[in-house]
């Protein structure tokens, strides 16, 4: 059996084929959220594959804190493009095996809040224009110009960081220092998973 829970346009299910599962999904809708998982593809810091197919699995009060934050950024215009979300802990080693440094990937030993649930990578896209907005680096760069505090922006990505940062920030998503893209979600409660997920 498969239950379907909607929040606005966004599919989100906890419950596949009679399997409970710790994290509920988000699914693309054309509407609402942009699916751009970098890990299942080579396009990424490790220039390898690391997941054989793109699913954005979120604990339930950080999927449901990420629809209300959605809503907010429609009203304005925009929509969410979501680069990572549920990342495995095996998968967390691999990263850590390419990128040692604590500055951008959490040792697997501490548990990054992506193996809880509990943060996603993500960006915006203007909904009339198609386009994703200006933020000043792309997604997975590791360098001073990513940070939260730099200040060697041209106004339109200082504008369009403050536009993310400040939404999601009202919903209860936590920014970090090295990262304009990652956002995390603490008071879910959320553990670390091994939990892996099949491919349709």
């Amino acid at each position: 059996m498969r239950i379907l829970f909607l929040f606005s346009a966004f599919f989100i299910q906890n419950l596949i084929f009679g399997q409970v599962l710790p994290f509920v999904e988000l699914t693309e809708d054309k509407n609402e959220v942009v699916l751009d998982i970098r890990y299942a593809t080579s396009d990424n810091f490790t220039n390898t594959r690391l997941y054989d197919c793109g699913r954005c699995f979120l604990h339930p009060t950080v999927a449901k804190a990420l629809q209300r934050a959605s809503e907010d950024f429609k009203k304005q215009g925009y929509k969410i493009i979501l680069f990572d979300c549920y990342r495995p802990l095996s998968i967390q080693r691999k990263l850590w095996a390419k990128v040692p440094d604590a500055r951008y990937v959490t040792p697997p030993a501490k548990g990054s809040m992506h193996n809880r649930g509990a943060a996603i990578d993500i960006s915006l896209q203007e909904i009339k224009s198609k386009k994703e907005l200006d933020m000043g680096t792309p997604y997975d760069f590791f360098g001073k110009e990513a940070y939260m505090d730099y200040q060697g922006l041209s106004a339109v990505a200082s504008k369009n960081r403050k536009i993310l940062h400040t939404t999601l920030m009202k919903y209860g998503f936590k920014p970090i220092r090295t990262e304009w893209w990652h956002f995390s979600f603490s008071g879910s409660g959320a553990t670390i998973s091994e939990w892996n997920w099949t491919c349709p």
